[in-house]
């Protein structure tokens, strides 16, 4: 499928956002908006733009295959805000926009003038987001803090990995993008209250809280049992079977038939009906018991047969079962393509390139990619001139001074 360029309504088309910061937490905040049809303004230097724009595996002419996504569907505005003639430029933005993005330290946008109270003066409806490693408040809050320090302190690393290793990472940075969906909440729920009473208001997203809310029961589990949550590898302590198994041709397969009918519909898969009435496996407590057991003979069976014939096999008779999947792998299967949810959107540079869809879908206003991550400063002069009311020879000082 490849992405159109009209014009879309997307259900947040009325929306204009400001997105100031850089890296990922604020970036795919701003990302998200913009998939459902937000004006999302990205103010970046001018001069190097977001690092995102270099981060990842960095092609040729120095571009990232990163920023076509988490810049796509904003516009740039290239514009320092460490100038007085930036900032001034900025609150004039601000001032006609619905939402302010950010994620800088705890203190750098009082120190450039805009901070809420000053914002929300010329615009109380304004809702501002703001997106940080420990909060705007506390002691940490002056404290550098990057994903890896969120997922830390919220709790995820220490259970992520085998018990016999260091934490592990999760493979992506999971603690900026779980602080960006909560931004997201946040948002949405302050243009709710502001629909009711006018009133905008801030949005304070910690990484470490966004982090430890996702953490299910790990906190009250500890306050009433005393049992402090470890590192398990790829399965779930007393959830049996519910692992990843070696096949015939050495690639893995996700098998989840920790419930009595699917367990018993393994069972009968496996040939070995017998592994249904046997009293060290017989209901969900048994088999959590006897989890290592079970695992090996399951894995003994498994590494008989080619994953395609156990896939097969296993759906056919009703046990969730997945092939471990990649980005080739992803490409190819039916219901990604059913459901486009990998699209195709022409970028100047690469051509044709496929991302991730908008998610999730909606009815009636579903989101959409409408064009990749813009050159840095693309937009400067039409948004500047439009919201800004700068002319074209103040534009070209600005442009000579370095401000833009």
């Amino acid at each position: 499928m490849t992405i159109p360029t009209p014009t879309f309504a997307g259900p947040l088309a009325d929306l204009v956002v400001i997105e100031m910061g850089s890296l990922i937490a604020g970036p795919f905040c701003g990302q998200i908006l913009g998939d459902f049809g937000a004006e999302v303004i990205k103010v970046e230097d001018p001069k190097v733009g977001d690092p995102m724009r270099q981060w990842g595996r960095s092609l040729p002419k120095g571009l990232s295959p990163w920023w076509p996504v988490i810049g796509r569907n904003k516009k740039s505005v290239g514009l320092d805000l460490r100038t007085p003639e930036g900032q001034a430029i900025a609150r004039t933005l601000i001032s006609q926009a619905d939402v302010v993005i950010e994620n800088f330290r705890p203190g750098a946008m009082e120190k450039w003038g805009l901070g809420y109270d000053m914002l929300s003066k010329d615009n109380p409806g304004l809702i501002m987001a703001r997106i940080s490693g420990f909060g705007q408040t506390g002691p940490y809050s002056q404290r550098a803090g990057y994903g890896l320090i969120g997922e830390a302190m919220g709790g995820l690393r220490h259970v992520t990995g085998e018990p016999d290793r260091p934490p592990a990472r999760a493979g992506i940075s999971i603690g900026d993008s779980l602080a960006a969906m909560h931004a997201v909440m946040g948002i949405t729920m302050a243009l709710h209250h502001r629909a009711r009473t006018g009133q905008g208001q801030v949005i304070d997203a910690a990484l470490y809280e966004s982090v430890l809310a996702v953490m299910e029961n790990l906190v009250t589990e500890y306050d009433i049992t005393g049992y402090v949550r470890e590192r398990s590898g790829s399965v779930l302590p007393g959830i049996a079977p519910s692992n990843a198994y070696p096949c015939a041709n050495g690639e893995m397969i996700l098998i989840g038939g920790n419930g009595d009918n699917v367990y018993a519909r393994l069972t009968e898969a496996m040939g070995r009906p017998d592994l249904k009435v046997d009293p060290k496996f017989v209901d969900h407590a048994s088999r959590g018991a006897n989890q290592q057991e079970l695992d090996g003979i399951i894995a003994q069976w498994t590494s008989g047969h080619a994953l395609a014939d156990l896939l097969t096999l296993l759906q056919n008779q009703g046990v969730p079962a997945s092939r471990v999947f990649r980005a080739p792998d992803m490409m190819e299967d039916p219901q990604f393509t059913a459901r486009d949810a990998i699209v195709s959107v022409d970028h100047e540079v690469f051509g044709p390139i496929r991302m991730q869809n908008a998610f999730p879908k909606l009815s009636a206003t579903p989101g959409r990619v409408r064009w990749p991550g813009p050159k840095l400063g693309e937009h400067t002069d039409a948004v500047l001139a439009e919201r800004a009311g700068c002319s074209a020879e103040q534009l070209g000082a600005l442009r000579a001074r370095g401000i833009i």
